[in-house]
C-alpha cells in the first residue's frame, strides 16, 4: 500500500454494493452473489455454484470526495490445463457515470479446469490489490465494477476522504437472466459486457443474471427473479439448454410458462421481455449437445462443435430454430392476457448476416466487438423509441 495518503478504511457491507442478490461473509472479507442463498442450497450443479458468485454487472459503489482509491481482493481466477494463462480480470472505474479508470487484479486463487474431463485444481494465492488515483477532489459519485468473470471476496476498502453509499438516483432496475453470453463470455471489461453497455446507454441500474452454462430455466433462478426489485425484466433463454441437450420441445414449453408465471408473481405488470437466441451456426438446425472439438484441443484452441443429428428434431430435439419458434408462439399466446410481455428475436440483435462479418471466435460465444455490437442493437430496440423498455413504455 502507498503512504502518501491518510487512508481512511470503511468497513465493506451490502449497502456499498450494486446488482448483488445475496452477500456472503467470508473468512476474508464479503463475497458478493447473484443468486440468493436458498437458491444456492438448491442447487447441485458447480459450473452455476462458479458463475453465479462471479459479479458479472456487481460494482461497489459509494459517494465521496476521495482523490484516491484502494480496494484489496481475494479473486479466483480460471485457467485451462494446456492453454496459456486467461487474461486478468479487470475493474472498470466510473466516476459519475463516466469511465474514469481501469486496474487487473493480482495476487489471489487459480482454478485450473481440464477441459477433458472438466475436473479443476485449485492453487492458493494472496490478497491483491487494485488502486485508483487523481481522482477529482469533489464530491461525486463512484462506482468499482468488479470483474465479470472472477470470483472476487471484497476485503477492505480504503480512500483519502470518508465515503458514504451512493444515494437512490431514481434510475430503473433492469434484472437480466441469460446465458453465457449475457454473463460476460470473452467481453474486455466488466462495462463491456453487452448488458451492461445497454445498461449505461439506457441510464438503468443493471442486477445481472446471466450465468455461465446456466440459463436452464431453472424454479430457483425464477424465484429469485421474482423476489428482487424490478422495474424492467428480461430472459434471454436458449443456447444452454441446446448446447446441453437438456430439454425436449414437450417439456420446453410448459418450462417457459412455468418461469414466466414465477416471475409474475411477484412482478404482474412490470414490462416483461422475453429473448430468443443469437445466431449460433451450429445449432440453428442442429441438436446438441455441445462438446469441445478435441483435435483443435490438441492444437491450442477452444472450439466448439455440435454433435446432435439434425433428423432428431422430429423426435422433439431442440434447435435454436425450434426454440425461437416457440418462445414466439408462447408471447403471442400470453400477450392477450399480458400486455406488458413483449418478444425480441434474438436475430434482431446478432443474426446470418452480423455473423458473416464478426463470426464467434469458439462457434458459440461473442468477442469483445461483438458485445459491443450486441449491447447498442439491445439498447436500440429495447430502451429506445416504441422498445419495452422505453421510457413511459
Amino acid at each position: 500500500m502507498h503512504t502518501e495518503h491518510d487512508w481512511i478504511t470503511t468497513p465493506l457491507t451490502a449497502d456499498l454494493l450494486r446488482g448483488a442478490l445475496d452477500v456472503e461473509r467470508t473468512e476474508h472479507g464479503l463475497l458478493p452473489h447473484r443468486l440468493p442463498a436458498r437458491a444456492r442450497t438448491q442447487n447441485t450443479d458447480a459450473q452455476l455454484a462458479m458463475a453465479e458468485a462471479q459479479p458479472s454487472g456487481i460494482r461497489v459503489a459509494f459517494r465521496t470526495a476521495a482523490t484516491a482509491v484502494e480496494l484489496d481482493t481475494l479473486r479466483t481466477k480460471r485457467d485451462y490445463t494446456g492453454f496459456p494463462p486467461r487474461p486478468d480480470g479487470l475493474y472498470d472505474l466510473l466516476v459519475d457515470g463516466v469511465p474514469a479508470g481501469q486496474a487487473a487484479g493480482t495476487g489471489g486463487n487459480v482454478l485450473t479446469v481440464d477441459l477433458a474431463t472438466w475436473e479443476g485444481e485449485v492453487t492458493t494465492g494472496p490478497v491483491g490489490t487494485i488502486r485508483f488515483t487523481g481522482l477529482p477532489a469533489r464530491d461525486k459519485d463512484v462506482e468499482i465494477w468488479l470483474p465479470h468473470n472472477e470470483t472476487t471476496e471484497l476485503v477492505a476498502l480504503r480512500t483519502d476522504a470518508p465515503v458514504a453509499p451512493a444515494p437512490d438516483r431514481g434510475r430503473r432496475v433492469w434484472l437480466h437472466h441469460g446465458s453465457s453470453i449475457s454473463h460476460g463470455s470473452d467481453a474486455a471489461s466488466p462495462t463491456a459486457i453487452w448488458p451492461a453497455i445497454a445498461a449505461l446507454r439506457g441510464g438503468v441500474e443493471l442486477t445481472n443474471l446471466g450465468l455461465g452454462g446456466s440459463a436452464m430455466l431453472d424454479p430457483f433462478t425464477a424465484r429469485a427473479m421474482r423476489d428482487s426489485p424490478a422495474d424492467l425484466i428480461s430472459v434471454k433463454i436458449g443456447i444452454n439448454i441446446v448446447n446441453q441437450d437438456a430439454m425436449r420441445l414437450r417439456t420446453f414449453g410448459p418450462a417457459v410458462h412455468g418461469f414466466l408465471d414465477t416471475i409474475r408473481d411477484g412482478h404482474p405488470d412490470t414490462p416483461l421481455l422475453l429473448v430468443s437466441p443469437i445466431h449460433c451456426a451450429i445449432h440453428e438446425d442442429t441438436p446438441g449437445p455441445t462438446a469441445p472439438d478435441h483435435d483443435e484441443l490438441g492444437n491450442g484452441r477452444l472450439v466448439f462443435s455440435a454433435m446432435g443429428d439434425p433428423a432428431e428434431t422430429s423426435t422433439g430435439k431442440l434447435t435454436l430454430t425450434v426454440i425461437r419458434e416457440e418462445l414466439s408462439r408462447i408471447v403471442r399466446q400470453r400477450a392477450a392476457d399480458d400486455p406488458n410481455l413483449h418478444y425480441l428475436d434474438g436475430l434482431a440483435l446478432y443474426g446470418a448476416k452480423d455473423a458473416a462479418a464478426l463470426p464467434l471466435p469458439d462457434h458459440v460465444h461473442p468477442d469483445a466487438t461483438t458485445h459491443r455490437h450486441i449491447g447498442d442493437r439491445f439498447h436500440e430496440l429495447a430502451f429506445t423509441q416504441t422498445g419495452a423498455f422505453a421510457d413511459g413504455g
